[in-house]
């Protein structure tokens, strides 16, 4: 199974965006505290809409207490100092995989990252004109690469409206 994990997450509606994502692909949400808001910030709820019921989240007063919990489990920080991209790794092992994200502002803690080095990836752009991807983008992209090459499990590949022919 894959998770999604927001170290420190600042901005509401990154967060919620990412939520609606975890919903729409049964994804499991870690959020590491603090928080730069409150869990019933109205900007949160409106970017995950009608969807925080059908989220697992799961809540870490610190970093220590999240890397206890997974116990060695395959943690992949996303960061733009990373000597791999995120389509490089193999997510397809029948393993859990935890994709960490910093918050937005400072990203990942370095000494965090640096003890992690062979465990951080990238998603290749222009460093030399944009600092970093959106949050919820980024999660997007690393989530869905993950499903892509494990064939999408458990999720809808085709739909069909019921007023629809099919030739």
């Amino acid at each position: 199974m894959n998770h999604i994990v927001l170290f420190e997450p600042q901005i509401p509606a990154n967060t919620g965006n990412i939520a609606r994502t975890c919903a729409a692909t049964n994804t499991p949400l870690h959020l590491i505290e603090p928080l730069g808001f409150s869990t019933d910030d109205k900007q949160l709820k409106r970017a995950g809409l009608d969807y925080w019921h059908d989220v697992n989240i799961k809540y870490y007063p610190n970093l220590e207490a999240f890397l206890t919990s997974i116990e060695g489990e395959n943690l992949h920080l996303v960061s733009k100092f990373a000597r791999q991209t995120y389509s490089e790794v193999n997510y397809d092992d029948g393993l859990d995989h935890y994709f960490i994200f910093g918050k937005e502002t400072t990203g990942l803690p370095e000494d965090f990252m640096r003890e992690y080095e062979k465990n951080c990836i990238r998603i290749p752009m222009n460093d030399e004109h944009v600092r970093s991807l959106n949050l919820s983008n980024t999660a997007a992209l690393v989530i869905y690469e993950a499903l892509k090459q494990q064939d999408f499990p458990n999720l809808e590949r085709t739909h069909i409206y019921d007023n629809d022919k099919l030739s």
